[in-house]
C-alpha cells in the first residue's frame, strides 16, 4: 500500500526551493536558508522565489514601488471587513478576503504571464493590510493606513500596533517572513498547484492554499505551540507536561516533521531569534520554556522541533495575538504560493494522481425489499 501522506511521490519539478531532510538543509533557488535569514530582506526573497535570482538594486526598488502602491484594500473589502472582524476567525477572514479580492483586481481575467505576476505581487502586498485591519477592528481600535515609507514587515507592525516599530523588532519579523516564505511541496503549496494545474485563476489557487493552511496539522501548529507554552507556564514544568501528554497519546505541537529527520533549519534560526528578542524585551521566559520543551521532547520522544515551535515565541514577544500566528504564516508563504502557481502555469499538466481501491468487489445490486 502506498504511503497515505504521499511522502515518496514526486509531484512536480521546481526551481523554487529544495530540502535535504536528513541533513536539515533548506535552500531557496540554491541559496541556503541560514544565509538568507541572516542577510536578505523579505522583499529580496519575494523576488528570488519568483525569478530564481536575487534582484539588483534597481529591480528591488521597482518591486518595492509596485508593492507599496498596492497595499490599500479595495472599497468592497473595506466595507465587509467590520463584519468579518465580528463574525469570522482570522484564517476564515483571510480566505474570504482573498477570494473576494479577485473581483477587483485591475488585471481581471487576463491570464498572461505578466498579469499573473502583477496579481501575485498585489496579493503579497495586501495581505498585511487585511490582517492588521481585521485585528484593529475586532479590538475596537481605529484602522491605521499603510505607511509608504516603511518596508513590508515594518509597515505591518505599524498598521497592527499604531506606532512606528523598533527597527530591531521589524528586522526580526522580516526574518521570520524569510524563513516561512517557501518550503517545497507542503500541503498548502500542493493544494495551490493542483488548483492551478486545472488552469483555474490565481485567486482560486491561493484561496485553496489558505484553506489548507488553516488546519492545525499544517499552519495552525504555531498557535497550538504557543497555547502549549502558556499551559506549561515555566521551564521546570516542561518534563511533567510532556510526559502527561504522551501518556494520554496526545500530539506535542511544534515537533516532528514530514521531511526533516533532524533539526528543522528554520527552527535553528528562530531559536536564536527568540532568545535575542526575549533578552532585548526583558521577556526571556518564553525562550526558556520552548528550549525546555525541546530538550524534554527529544529525551522522551526523540523528536526535533520544527519551524512552528520557536516562531510562536517570537511572535508572542512581538505582541502578536496567538490566533494571528497562522495568518502571519500565510502572509509570508504568499511569496512561495504565488511563485509555485506561476511555475505551474508555465509548464502545466493537470495533476491527477491515481488511487488504490481497498473496498469490496464483485457485488450485485439487490432490490431494496430484499436487503435484510
Amino acid at each position: 500500500m502506498p504511503d497515505k501522506g504521499l511522502r515518496e511521490i514526486v509531484a512536480a519539478s521546481t526551481k523554487i526551493s529544495d530540502i535535504d531532510g536528513e541533513k536539515g538543509r533548506l535552500w531557496y533557488a540554491g541559496y541556503d536558508i541560514a544565509d538568507l535569514a541572516q542577510h536578505a530582506s523579505f522583499e529580496e526573497v519575494i523576488y528570488l522565489l519568483h525569478h530564481t535570482e536575487l534582484p539588483t538594486r534597481t529591480q528591488l526598488e521597482e518591486l518595492n514601488e509596485f508593492m507599496v502602491g498596492e497595499r490599500e484594500m479595495n472599497p468592497f473589502l473595506a466595507k465587509i471587513m467590520p463584519t468579518l472582524a465580528q463574525q469570522a476567525s482570522p484564517m476564515s477572514m483571510l480566505r474570504t478576503s482573498v477570494s473576494a479580492a479577485s473581483a477587483y483586481d485591475p488585471d481581471g481575467w487576463d491570464d498572461s504571464p505578466e498579469a499573473e505576476y502583477r496579481k501575485a505581487m498585489r496579493l503579497i502586498a495586501k495581505i498585511p493590510t487585511l490582517i492588521a485591519c481585521y485585528q484593529r477592528l475586532r479590538t475596537g481600535q481605529e484602522v491605521v493606513p499603510p505607511n509608504p515609507k516603511l518596508p513590508h514587515a515594518a509597515n505591518f507592525l505599524w498598521m497592527l500596533q499604531g506606532e512606528e516599530p523598533d527597527p530591531a523588532d521589524a528586522r526580526v519579523l522580516d526574518t521570520t517572513f524569510v524563513l516561512y516564505a517557501d518550503h517545497t511541496m507542503n500541503a498548502s503549496t500542493f493544494t495551490a498547484r493542483i488548483i492551478a494545474s486545472t488552469l483555474s485563476d490565481m485567486f482560486s489557487a491561493i484561496t485553496g492554499a489558505i484553506g489548507c493552511l488553516k488546519g492545525p496539522l499544517h499552519g495552525g501548529a504555531n498557535e497550538e505551540a504557543m497555547k502549549m507554552a502558556e499551559e506549561v507556564g515555566k521551564p521546570e514544568n516542561a518534563a511533567a507536561y510532556v510526559a502527561a501528554r504522551l501518556e494520554r497519546h496526545q500530539k506535542i505541537m511544534g515537533f516532528g516533521h514530514a521531511v526533516y529527520t533532524t533539526m528543522d533549519p528554520r527552527a535553528t534560526e528562530l531559536k536564536q531569534l527568540a532568545r535575542e528578542l526575549g533578552e532585548r524585551h526583558d521577556d526571556i521566559v518564553w525562550a526558556d520554556i520552548f528550549e525546555a520543551l525541546q530538550e524534554t521532547v527529544f529525551e522522551q520522544k526523540g523528536l526535533w522541533p520544527n519551524v512552528d515551535l520557536y516562531a510562536a515565541g517570537v511572535y508572542h514577544v512581538l505582541g502578536i495575538a496567538t490566533d494571528l500566528m497562522t495568518p502571519l504564516f500565510a502572509l509570508a508563504r504568499m511569496a512561495g504560493w504565488t511563485a509555485h502557481v506561476r511555475e505551474q502555469y508555465a509548464d502545466n499538466k493537470v495533476i491527477r494522481p491515481g488511487s488504490e481501491y481497498v473496498g469490496p468487489t464483485g457485488r450485485v445490486y439487490e432490490p431494496i425489499d430484499q436487503r435484510g
